[in-house]
């Protein structure tokens, strides 16, 4: 039973890990790219699907796309995305450079990486109390004793701070990524 417990907890933090990589910290990131998609032939499809996507430099991404058709597509869906990047295509690639991030844009971010890091921190507490509730529930049916019940709720806590810790010790990596310390 704890094992389920722990996976969910597991779970919240990979969704932040995944939620994170989406962020722009000031560096070329092809993860940023990973929720915007375009139409192709009646599908929206993520166009990490449909080009290749590299690294040129420390802020640039080069997408070539497979089929040349969709060159504009693609450029028009990462203008009218929340990245706040205008793409220059010649045609047959996309080249997105990233300028170095202001201090105010750095705040924002990192206010924005806290809202997304308690949400984690919730999600983790939300496993604890859903496990507890039912934990009580078979002692009020005395499918568990009351120690039974002490023990469990001992260890779903410490599972509780233990993933809570690493989500907190994400954020302060994530925090110095973006601030550039």
């Amino acid at each position: 039973m704890l094992k389920n417990i722990e996976e969910n907890m597991e779970k919240s933090v990979q969704v932040l890990v995944d939620e994170y990589s989406a962020i722009r910290a000031g560096r070329a990131n092809p993860a940023l790219l990973e929720k915007i998609a375009i139409d192709y032939y009646g599908t929206q499809t993520p166009i990490t699907q449909l080009a290749t996507i590299s690294i040129t430099e420390a802020r640039t991404i080069m997408i070539q796309p497979w089929e040349t058709s969709i060159c504009s597509k693609i450029e028009k869906a990462i203008q009218i995305s929340d990245l706040g990047i205008n793409p220059q295509s010649d045609g047959k690639v996309i080249r997105i450079t990233f300028p170095p991030l202001n201090e105010d844009r750095r705040r924002e971010l990192v206010k924005e990486v806290s809202k997304i890091t308690e949400n984690a921190k919730v999600a983790v507490r939300s496993v604890r109390r859903n496990f507890i509730d039912k934990q009580k529930k078979m002692k009020k049916e005395a499918l568990i004793s009351e120690d039974d019940l002490k023990r469990a709720e001992k260890r779903v806590q410490e599972l509780t701070d233990r993933y809570c810790d690493e989500i907190e010790n994400l954020y302060l990596k994530k925090e110095k990524e973006i601030m550039g310390m």
